[in-house]
């Protein structure tokens, strides 16, 4: 088993998940089998009970389990089908050790975060790297784990001293760390600068290192000369993921620096020479992308318009959907509370602003949500869809109150709603 972590500094949500994900389509499209992790350092069990404009959307897998958001992106990326013991939480690794104490099973000696949380986890990790994903009893070659958050954090401490012992337990051609890090651009100079680089792999120093620098234009050589020489790694170890027209050619970006080549001997991993189809049709549909021409609008009438995360795979079916039909996707976010009547009173540039964007959109998307609020302007959206015949669909409570529109406004029940927002 190969074991690539991911880890990012500087600033979160700087593109880990994505650059996991390309990582693992890459080295997928060499032939190989691969799995993934996502290890999520906050002390929750999982994800269920988050805000979903603190994280995002809960992704729920197949098994019920509902995890980071990170994990669809493993499974669209490597079309693979993940468990929820692939997403690892502090609080499941606690529970783990307690309940062996609980139980005697560390017969009477004291249970500390060395050796015992950080042995719990790569215990984990072993165990969950070996589980089949692929829809076959084979087990995988490779296992990237993405560490959530930012290097330096508190809570992570544990989990990267987990894998600076990690590493020596599987042996250096079996592990690999790539880091994420942010190369800033101020307006004012125009200059990238690399010292938060420097100083976020600080700490990681100790691990065996790639670095992905996620910047806004192409890292400039002198800048990837500099990285190498004061973080003590060679050039080619050095790679810039500087923003692209999709997240799609992110894979290809990393293909194009050469890090199928590096990962394939640092790491001493069979890699297949012929022509690789998989990335080959990947390219395909990535320029088909970029080529879109014709466009679709959806109205997205939710609660949680404000982070876009919240509504991630939703917009991702969308998005897949309009390129299926060679269309670029424009989605139209519209708080549902804002086409309440109430509002037209209180807000009445609001009322008017949301209405616009509903009847100019060309369908309409009621998702799921919680909670009485917002609910009444999800049934007035739905109820303009249906008068207007404007394509529409309803997800989860989104389809629940649709049911509840038509009962109210054409058999007449005019007090129905659905029996979660009566109680």
């Amino acid at each position: 088993m190969k074991y690539i972590l991911v880890t990012g500094g500087v600033i979160s949500g700087i593109g880990k998940g994505i650059i996991a994900s390309s990582v693992g389509t890459i080295l997928k499209s060499c032939g190989l089998r691969v799995t993934a992790i996502k290890i999520d350092p906050y002390i929750n069990i999982d994800a269920g009970t988050f805000s979903p404009y603190e994280h995002g959307e809960v992704f729920v897998l197949d098994d019920g389990g509902e995890v980071d958001l990170d994990l669809g992106n493993y499974e669209r990326f490597l079309d693979i089908r993940l468990t929820r013991d692939n997403n690892l939480t502090t609080g499941k690794i606690y529970q783990s050790v307690i309940t062996k104490e609980r139980r005697g099973d560390y017969l009477g000696k004291t249970v500390q975060v060395v050796p015992h949380i950080t042995d719990a986890i790569q215990e984990w990790v072993v165990n969950q790297a070996k589980v089949p994903v692929d829809g076959d009893e084979t087990e995988p070659q490779v296992c990237v784990i993405e560490l959530g958050g930012t290097v330096g954090d508190i809570e992570s401490m544990p989990f990267v001293e987990a894998f600076r012992q990690f590493q020596f337990k599987v042996k250096r051609e079996n592990f690999c760390n790539i880091h994420v890090s942010l190369i800033p651009q101020p307006s004012a100079t125009g200059e990238q600068k690399t010292k938060p680089t420097q100083n976020s792999l600080i700490l990681l120093f100790r691990l065996l290192l790639q670095i992905m620098c996620r910047c806004s234009t192409a890292l400039e050589n002198s800048v990837k000369e500099k990285i190498s020489m004061f973080c003590h790694v060679e050039p080619q170890q050095v790679i810039c993921v500087h923003d692209v027209s999709s997240i799609y050619r992110v894979p290809l970006l990393l293909e194009e620096q050469g890090v199928v080549g590096y990962l394939s001997s640092r790491l001493n991993m069979p890699i297949q020479t012929k022509p690789r189809t998989m990335l080959a049709k990947w390219k395909e549909m990535s320029d088909r992308s970029d080529r879109l021409l014709e466009q679709c609008s959806i109205a997205l009438v939710g609660k949680y318009t404000k982070f876009s995360d919240s509504y991630a795979s939703v917009i991702k079916a969308l998005e897949h959907s309009a390129l299926a039909i060679s269309h670029r996707l424009e989605v139209k976010y519209i708080d549902s509370a804002y086409l309440e009547p109430g509002t037209m009173q209180d807000e009445p540039v609001k009322y008017h602003e949301a209405w616009q964007k509903l009847c100019s959109a060309d369908g309409i998307l009621v998702p799921g949500g919680f909670g009485v609020r917002g609910t009444e302007g999800k049934i007035h959206a739905i109820s303009w869809a249906r008068k207007q015949r404007k394509p529409f669909l309803g997800v989860c409570l989104g389809m629940q109150l649709a049911v509840c529109e038509y009962a109210r406004n054409v058999l007449g029940w005019s007090e129905l709603n659905p029996k979660e927002l009566s109680v």
